[in-house]
């Protein structure tokens, strides 16, 4: 059964750091595209990072304050976050992406809030 579960959620303050991790199962991440995408309240879902063919690309965010890896032995996806503002407040989803084959996980909540 293939699933993607988010971890890493959480209350940060502004300024801080967060890193979200992605576990897969039912197939590996090293044979798709894989991506952060963010939801804030009362927003559309928008493309945050995605690694795909050894490159990674970011979507209107900073690229320094974002990073995306993964560790194919462990089938795991990361989001290195730092520098946190409130604006950053959202559902972060995992996505896969292979030819037709799309997969989404449930979403992990981040609150940037003093």
């Amino acid at each position: 059964q293939v699933q993607l579960v988010e971890s890493g959620g959480g209350l940060v303050q502004p300024g801080g750091s967060l890193k979200l991790s992605c576990a897969a199962s039912g197939f590996f991440v090293s044979q798709y595209a894989m991506s952060w995408y963010r939801q804030a309240p009362g927003k559309e879902r928008e493309l945050v990072a995605r690694s795909a063919g050894g490159t990674t690309n970011y979507g209107d965010f900073w690229k320094s304050r974002f990073t995306i890896s993964r560790n194919n032995a462990e089938n795991t996806v990361y989001l290195q976050m730092n520098n946190l503002q409130p604006d950053d407040t959202a559902v972060y989803y995992c996505n896969a992406r292979r030819w037709a084959s799309e997969y989404w996980g449930k979403g992990t909540l981040v609150t940037v809030s003093s």
